[in-house]
Order: C-alpha cells, then structure tokens, then sequence
C-alpha cells in the first residue's frame, strides 16, 4: 500500500493566525450570531433591541422604536439612560466606542450598572457593529447629543456632540453587511412575532415595530397589560378553552422572580413556553424542571385527596397532567447560568427550589379556592391517562407483532446499504406508482424509499393511542426507528435526511402537511435538529427537437426559452403533476441526485408561530382556517383547478 504524501508546510509558530477585535467576528460569524442565514440576519436586530430591554428591566425605558428603512437598515430607539460616553479609564476612548468596538464590553458584568438583563456575554452591539456595511449611533444623555459612525466596524469619526436635549436614550441605525450576508433582507413577521413575545413578557413597555418599505407604511404598536396571561390567552386564541381566564401566580426570593401562567384547551399537546430574562429557554433547564415536578406533585395531591384517584389506583403521570396545557414560565434573575452563547438553557441549581416552592403553595390555594375549574381539569388529565395505557397496549402489541415477524422494518420500505446513519437519507414518496421510481431511480447504497399511500391521520385531532392504531403513519414510525412520545429516542434515528417527496399538486400539499403535523406534534426533535427536507421537483419539462430542460417554476420556463432563444409556441412544455408521471431516471436526475436536486430544510425559528400554524390548519375551528385561507389567497402561485 503506497504510503499517503504528507503535507509539506510547516507547522509552527507561524501557523497559528491571532484575530484581533472584531476581524475574529467577521471571520467567524456564526458562532456569535448562528449562521448569516435569515435566522443569522434578524438576530442583529435581537442583539440592538436586547440592549434597550434591559434598559426597561433596569426601570430606565419604557418605548422602543424599531424601524425597517426603505434601504433595508435598521433604526432602533429607545429612550433609556443613554449609553455613557465619557472617556473609558481602562481604554482611553469614549465608552460608547469602547461598546462598540470592543467584545465583552458592556455593563452587565459587575452586577451594578444591570441587576437584571439578558445580554449578558456583552457581545451585542459589538458583534452588530462587525456585521454591520455602517451603523451610526446617537446618544441623548446629560442633556447633550452625541453621534459617532462605525464603516464594517471600524470608527470612521470621533464620538461628536451635534445638539442639546432635554431628553436621554439611545438611536441606533445599522446596514447588514452584504459581504457576509447573502440576502440582507428583513422579514417583517418575524421581527413582529419576536417582538410581540418580548412585549407579552414586559408588560410595563410598549414596542413599536415599523416597516417604512411599502408604499403604505406598517406600524405595529405592542403594549399588553395582562403580560404573560395575554401571552398564554394569545397562544390559545384559535383552541377551545376548558377555563376562561388563565390561572396565573408570581412569587420572589433573594432577588429573584417568577411569573407564571396556565390554560387548558382541549387539545392533545402540551405548550410551556419559559423564559429567563426575556430569553426564550428552548431546552429548558433548572426552572421548567422545578415547574413539572411541582406540578405533578400538586394535581396528585388534590386527585387523592378529593377521591379524583382511588388509593391503589396508579398516579397521574406529567404527560398526563400536561396535555392540552398552555403554560408560560417567565423568571427574572440576576446572575443566570446559561449553556452555551444561545443561551437556551438555564443551569441555576437555585431555580427549581425557588419556582418548585412557588408552584406547590399558589397552585395548591387556587385548586382549593375553584374547585369546579379544577373538576374541568382533573377530568382532562384522567381521561389522558385512560388514552395513555390504551397507547401503551397498542405499542406492547405493535412490538409483540413485530417479534414474530422475520423483519421489524416495515415491508414497503427498500432500504439503504450503508450502516452509517449520518450517511443515510430516506425519501418519503406519496404513492406506489411515484415509490416504484424512486425505488429503480435511487443511490442504493445510502437513500431510502418508503412509499405511503392515501392519507395519513390528522394527529393534530387524536391522541396517541390514534397514532399507534394508524396503518398509514406506523410505518413512518418504524422505518425512522427513534419511536414517539416519551419513548422517543433521537439516537436510534436511522436517518439524518428525511425527505418529503409528495406531488405537486393540492393532494400532495395536503399530505406534506399532515406528515410535517405529525413530526412538529411527536417527533419534534427531528424537527428541531434538522433532519426533515421536502423535495422540490420540477414543475415543467421544456423540450424541442432533442433538446429538454427541467424548470422550477414558470419564471424559470421563460429564462430557458429565452437563453435558448426559442419561441413559447414552438416547445413542448409539459406541466408535471404527479412524481409517476417521471420516470426513474428523470426522477433520480432532477429530485434525487445530491449533486443536482433542490430540497428544502424545514427549520423552526419560531416555536408558538409554528404551534399556531398547525393548529389553525389542522385543528377543529374552522373560523380561523378560514381567514388563514382568505389573508394568504393572493401569495398562491400554484393552483390546480
């Protein structure tokens, strides 16, 4: 075996590169912002607008401006105490540039300037300003106004005084850059649905979000007095209630505070939303598990003690207690432990004691104090439990079923040679016509095809034991091999590509989202870790004399035509409605080849939008889809009549 070249540069002192100030953001900018993806892209905003919400939990600010500028800037004002701008005794400079320029400055690490706040690795203003074509900030404070102008982050004029004011507060326009973002381009719903969330949780500032874009210009102004109960009345306002008004309890210890919200609807899926100053804690930590574990503890206590369970009768489990449950969890705190920059996750051991105790005593007074909305409850989660032992008979039965079968995966499935599940990608395909395709057109050695046929349950409208009933989706279920509900287990994926591939036509959509319903409400990691894609594949074939062209959309058509210099009328153009109408090789050509095809990434930014959109699609009110369908008519492009 003829032995590999080794690599002839040197290592040595030489090799190892210094980043200096911000050149080490611009280098790297995904690991102080995520990705200079759209997610990437509105998350400066974020990190400006954090700035002036911390100035409100400090008590300083009570209106933020944020403005989306007809060249696709930002101005965000806020009338705080104004960022200092004295000369900084360490760094001999203003302390405004010393922010702006300098990663982990700021004021929020001596406990002084901030008791509470959210910014607290102090890279915010610093890592926009290195993203940043320019960004100008002006300061109102101690009756002056200053302005100083950043270019890619570096300060292209001194720090000025330009007038007098008898106001304080910090205005902030910046420009993404485009040399390290592709598409620069701000999404107003998803600066509104954040910043919605951030007036929800500080109920005492009111959020004006502007898009000066359009010809008619968009002002939305946020303000809800009832804080995290117009949250939780927000999130369940397409869902039938089982209580009217939310139950909703605080309570504070050594400096930290805690609000929280509950309502039941009768849906089957549980929504706690929790926060830590402000922060969305998407996986949770120290606070929700003092949440759960008090709240548990407090409904078997009152299901005994009122004879809702008999003494030998098994207790009432938390998936039990918490299906069809809307909760928000808001903690203020003053030094919070979180995992990672994302800041997803709290790790302060002194939490759960602090939210566990606050749970037992306020949610114990308010089942003694209403005890008819407490039946209304108590009734919710037995009758859960009831459907939860009938889903665990039907699992025992599924997999006793499997244990005689000479193969556990299910029979339709073709699967991939390669062992390696990282390596592994398994296609979804609407139909057995489509699936036979797919099957003679794929990689063998690592794509999977499992054809489905006809449609699935609508689990958005069943409970679990439904789902295991389910010819159509347990296939789904055991070809992924990671099981659902609290069996899931994402380390038995046998797939990290799992791809949607369904006609492009009304049925096909359908389909799409009764599968994508089905993995967001039981599968959610999946759907949070990005394992789920939709295929795209082509709508037309353009063809004349021997020649043919695949194209995605009809604008797509015209570019062909028009490169080739062919007339419309002198093509063949085929519209493509079904995937069988493909033949395997075409299939593999324009759908399932990874060096050509196009899939999209299904991702979750926003976890109540999501949880809403679901909800009005596929729920019971028909009112809201209704609407949906009325406000989203005219964004159609494709329509089969």
């Amino acid at each position: 075996m003829q032995e590999e070249e080794k690599n002839k540069v040197a290592y040595d002192e030489n090799q190892i590169q210094v980043l200096e100030g911000l050149e080490a953001v611009r280098k790297r900018p995904g690991m102080y912002i995520g990705s200079t993806s759209s997610r990437g892209l509105h998350h400066l905003v974020y990190e400006i607008v954090d700035n002036s919400i911390d100035e409100a939990l400090a008590g300083y600010c009570t209106e933020i401006i944020i403005q989306i500028n007809k060249d696709n800037s930002i101005t965000n004002i806020d009338n705080g105490r104004g960022i200092p701008t004295g000369i900084h005794p360490k760094m001999g400079i203003p302390t405004v540039e010393v922010v702006h320029t300098i990663l982990h400055a700021g004021g929020k690490f001596g406990g002084e300037g901030y008791t509470v706040s959210g910014g607290l690795h102090g890279v915010g203003a610093s890592v926009v300003n290195a993203l940043s074509e320019y960004l100008d900030v002006e300061v109102s404070r101690d009756g002056k106004i200053y302005k100083q102008r950043y270019e890619r982050g570096n300060a292209v004029t001194g720090l000025e005084e330009i007038g007098t004011t008898d106001k304080t507060g910090t205005k902030t326009t910046f420009k993404p850059d485009p040399q390290i973002f592709d598409e620069p381009v701000f999404e107003f719903d998803i600066l509104l649905n954040r910043f919605r969330e951030l007036a929800f949780l500080n109920r005492n500032i009111i959020i004006k979000l502007i898009d000066d874009r359009p010809e008619e210009r968009i002002e939305k102004a946020l303000h809800y007095e009832g804080g995290i109960i117009s949250f939780v009345e927000y999130n369940n306002r397409h869902k039938e209630v089982l209580h009217k008004s939310p139950i909703y309890f605080e309570g504070s210890k050594d400096g930290s505070a805690v609000e929280i919200a509950i309502q039941y609807n009768d849906s089957y899926v549980e929504n706690i939303f929790s926060f830590a100053n402000n922060i969305a804690t998407t996986e949770g930590g120290t606070h929700l598990t003092g949440f759960k574990a008090a709240l548990t503890k407090v409904f078997n206590d009152y299901a005994k003690k009122y004879n809702y369970i008999k003494e030998n009768d098994k207790n009432l489990t938390g998936e039990d207690i918490r299906e069809g449950m809307t909760a928000v969890i808001s903690l203020k705190i003053s030094e919070p432990q979180f995992e990672g920059q994302t800041k997803t996750k709290l790790g302060n051991s002194e939490t759960r004691s602090l939210v566990e105790s606050i749970v037992n005593e306020k949610l114990s007074n308010f089942f003694e104090e209403n005890p008819s909305i407490t039946k209304l409850i108590l009734d919710k989660c037995i009758t859960a439990a009831r459907a939860r032992e009938a889903a665990r008979k039907a699992r025992e039965m599924t997999r006793r079923k499997s244990a005689f079968e000479t193969s556990t995966l299910p029979g339709k499935l073709a699967d991939c040679q390669e062992r390696d599940a990282s390596l592994c990608e398994i296609y979804i395909v609407e139909g057995d016509s489509a699936g036979g395709s797919a099957k003679q057109g794929r990689d063998r050695k690592f794509q999977a095809i499992l054809p489905l046929w006809g449609k699935m349950l609508n689990v958005e409208k069943a409970r679990l034991d439904k789902v295991y009933e389910n010819e159509k989706l347990m296939p789904v279920v055991t070809a992924l091999g990671t099981s659902i509900g609290d069996d899931f287990d994402i380390s038995k994926l046998r797939y990290h590509k799992i791809i949607i591939m369904a006609d492009a036509d009304v049925d096909g959509s359908h389909i799409r989202t009764l599968l994508l319903t089905f993995f967001f409400r039981y599968m959610k990691p999946l759907v949070e870790c990005g394992h789920i894609y939709i295929a795209q594949p082509p709508l037309f074939k353009v063809s004349k004399s021997k020649e043919s062209f695949y194209a995605y959309n009809e604008k797509e058509v015209d570019k062909i035509t028009q490169e080739k210099q062919w007339r419309k009328e002198d093509c063949s153009i085929q519209r493509y409605k079904g995937l069988g109408e493909m033949n395997a090789e075409q299939l593999w050509e324009t759908t399932m080849n990874p060096e050509k095809r196009t899939i999209l990434k299904v991702e979750l930014d926003d976890v109540i939008g999501a949880d809403e959109i679901f909800t009005i699609l596929m729920g019971d009110k028909v009112e809201p889809r209704k609407e949906f369908i009325t406000n989203h008519a005219k964004l159609v492009t494709n329509l089969d009549i």
